[in-house]
């Protein structure tokens, strides 16, 4: 049995243990809430500032202006996938910062407009931030991707399925104006000058990575916009 003197001792130590005990606590309730924060609370906010920013250009547009200013940047499309859902509807930003890659799609500065000969080359988060594209692996070639701009409305058609392509961050030619794969009989558009590609990009797994899914398509109609 433990005598008085040692029952004391221990009693004294206690304050010692506890409060290191607590600060673990705290620290572990404040890594979940970051956690919480960046897969829940980012998609709540982004999804908030796509909706505004795509009725601030829709607005613009109305009032015969081809681009919004909003708060994010500049905006002049938006991107709808019918595999993704009649609902989905994500406005496009100029650039590719943090910033614009929070409220939506990102162009990459540089590559050709929407219907412009050339790569319209667009990047979007695949986790956290809205999502625009987590289910980027469901798509298949054939499948449409439409741009709505001011004027006219483009229809994109897929010529490689969303988890087709995975290449390292640092591959540039997928947002060359005709991208050509370095690796021999790898993906590509094919290889034809005068053509009006598309390209979406995204992060090839949900959690941080150094890859990149990418998605090829071509122009295969236009009309004016309803």
């Amino acid at each position: 049995m433990l005598r008085k003197r040692d029952r004391a001792d221990g009693r004294r130590r206690n304050p010692w243990l506890f409060w290191p005990g607590v600060g673990l606590v705290l620290a572990g309730l404040a890594i979940l809430a970051y956690v919480a924060w960046q897969f829940i609370g980012t998609n709540y906010v982004s999804q908030r500032h796509q909706r505004q920013a795509r009725e601030e250009l829709q607005q613009a547009w109305v009032k015969g202006h081809r681009i919004a200013r909003t708060p994010w940047g500049n905006t002049d499309a938006i991107i709808r996938i019918p595999r993704f859902g009649s609902a989905y509807a994500v406005p496009v930003f100029e650039g590719t910062s943090q910033a614009v890659l929070a409220a939506g799609f990102g162009h990459f500065i540089g590559t050709a407009g929407p219907g412009q000969v050339g790569n319209y080359a667009l990047a979007a988060h695949r986790v956290t931030h809205g999502e625009p594209l987590r289910n980027m692996p469901q798509l298949q070639p054939g499948d449409t991707v439409i741009v709505d701009t001011k004027a006219t409305t483009y229809t994109y058609r897929l010529t490689s399925g969303g988890s087709a392509l995975v290449v390292p961050f640092t591959s540039t030619w997928v947002t060359n104006p005709l991208p050509t794969n370095p690796t021999a009989g790898g993906i590509q558009p094919a290889q034809k000058q005068g053509q009006r590609l598309i390209t979406l990009t995204t992060c090839s797994e949900l959690f941080h990575t150094n890859n990149r899914m990418i998605a090829f398509g071509v122009l295969v109609s236009r009309a004016p916009r309803t």
